[in-house]
């Protein structure tokens, strides 16, 4: 007996609905506006074919205001898994089509079912928050709704890989979610996420703003440092989400996704010539970077906040590593608040999955000034110190040139866990720099000097030969070894593969206490 074709046709003709809830006409619109259907983001993102979709017969259960009449195909989210560079992920994707993407009890259920689904296979989640927010025909059970996603956000934070993608309006309760991911990714045009908008704002504080002044990706990504990457549309967006996901394991428990080639450990002479003459110069650590990593590529991580702190993703002879480097092309790469916070969350997440650490450093010191004091630069700072050395994942550091005070402490030196610590002849390692240190220790032989700035030169020079250099730091057993800016990545990817299957065993209890 073949089966009833009423049946089948049934089954077609609901699929078919599903593909164009919110109607062609908004499907059109909204492409007028450069901006993909919540089903065609899905279908960019994952290989043709594997897509898996969870719930697509799910309704909505309000009996109130009317909704009883209205039917909300799939309630308004598209969820599934499917395959992404041949490994499994999950993903949900919000649709402004159907009743605004606004999440009610159905909704957040099936988001929550995806998660739950995602913990136990051992898989990323990618979510797309595109939606009005709250369904206020639902009350409270919207509000709940939410509360039971974050609560899965948090569930899954360190176990598996979970990316953010807004694609459309965040706002109010709804932009937590993402927050409480590990990456988040935003459209340059057509996205905007906040808590309270412009009249709010206003009313509470008197102040006027435009949206563009604090929601949009621009102002997050530069200013309040809330996102980690822009995209230039919808399609872009879908393709960074995989790219980011092919340097992170699938999991906590899983190594990431490493290639081993045969070594290739020739010298780069190139790389002496990035090293300026002048201590003084400002050395262009992205350049540096692009030689020490495999190919150049290197996935940088919020490229536009807090400048002085470079942070991303790359391979070193097929290893896969998260880089730390200070900048000093800005703000002469101290460590700030921001930037404290930036490169704390990072390590942090690099050790979460298993990502060996290369720190490259060129630091003076933390920020001086009365706006950081206030700001609680103690506190921020004290994060840097506190993720490197909770951190088990391998670590290797490069001194470049200035490693002062508590700032090279806090870049990964070898008394904050540091497997392995390599040092270029123009490396200086001390409690400060030589002017500053010459000034106190000898301020009575300089006053007395027939020419204080010849006799600063001169004692600068002995200090810095005698306290900071980089064979006094290798003579205390505080550096592995001094080499040549050319064996730098040689050196570096040796160091990685030797200590690729490191142990750290730390004494038991639930977590440190991180001073946020």
């Amino acid at each position: 007996m073949a089966i009833d074709p009423k049946l089948l046709e049934e089954l077609k003709a609901r699929r078919e609905t599903a593909r164009n809830a919110g109607g062609t006409a908004k499907l059109a619109a909204r492409k007028e506006k450069g901006l993909m259907g919540a089903r065609e983001r899905l279908e960019h993102f994952f290989e043709a074919g594997t897509f898996q979709e969870f719930g697509m017969h799910a309704e909505h259960s309000c009996h109130r205001f009317g909704m009883e009449k209205k039917s909300l195909p799939y309630d308004g989210v598209v969820c599934g898994t499917g395959l992404v560079d041949g490994r499994a992920v999950a993903a949900y994707a919000q649709d402004f089509t159907v009743s605004g993407g606004s999440l009610g009890r159905i909704h957040a259920k099936k988001i929550c079912d995806l998660m739950d689904f995602a913990h136990e296979a051992g898989m990323p989640v990618v979510g797309v928050n595109d939606s009005g927010g709250a369904r206020i025909q639902e009350g409270v059970d919207s509000l709940s709704g939410y509360g039971q996603v974050f609560f899965k956000n948090v569930l899954l934070s360190g176990v598996v890989p979970q990316v953010a993608v807004i694609a459309g309006p965040c706002a109010g309760g709804a932009a937590y979610s993402p927050a409480l991911t590990d990456f988040l990714i935003m459209t340059r045009e057509n996205a905007n996420m906040f808590i309270c908008g412009p009249d709010v704002i206003k009313s509470a504080t008197g102040e006027s703003a435009q949206l563009e002044q604090f929601a949009s990706a621009a102002a997050h990504a530069s200013i309040s440092g809330n996102i980690h990457l822009v995209a230039d549309d919808d399609a872009h967006a879908m393709e960074l989400t995989a790219k980011l996901l092919s340097f992170l394991p699938s999991n906590n428990i899983s190594d990431p996704p490493h290639e081993f080639p045969d070594l290739d450990l020739a010298d780069d002479p190139q790389m002496n010539e990035l090293v300026p003459a002048s201590g003084k110069e400002g050395l262009d650590v992205m350049a540096v970077i692009d030689r020490l990593v495999d190919d150049g590529d290197f996935f940088e991580i919020m490229p536009d906040f807090a400048r002085n702190l470079i942070i991303g993703f790359a391979r070193i002879e097929g290893l896969i590593v998260g880089i730390v480097a200070n900048n000093p092309m800005v703000k002469a790469g101290t460590l700030d608040i921001d930037s404290s916070d930036k490169g704390a969350r990072f390590i942090r997440t690099c050790n979460i999955y298993n990502i060996p650490i290369v720190t490259l450093v060129d630091v003076p010191g933390f920020m001086p000034g009365l706006a950081q004091e206030q700001g609680g630069i103690i506190r921020h700072g004290a994060k840097m110190l506190f993720a490197y050395a909770a951190s088990t994942v391998p670590k290797v550091t490069l001194i470049m040139r200035k490693a002062y005070g508590g700032a090279y402490l806090a870049m990964c030196s070898a008394d904050l866990g540091a497997d392995m610590v390599f040092a270029w002849p123009t490396a200086e390692v001390a409690v400060m720099g030589g002017e500053g240190a010459v000034k106190i220790l000898f301020r009575k032989e300089i006053k007395e000097a027939e020419d204080p700035k010849a006799k600063v030169a001169e004692l600068c020079e002995n200090y810095r030969k005698e306290f900071s250099s980089p064979y006094q730091a290798a003579a205390n057993a505080m550096i592995t070894d001094v080499i040549e800016p050319a064996q730098t990545r040689s050196s570096i990817a040796l160091a990685l593969r030797n200590t690729l299957n490191k142990r750290d065993t730390r004494p038991p209890k639930k977590h440190g206490n991180i001073p946020l």
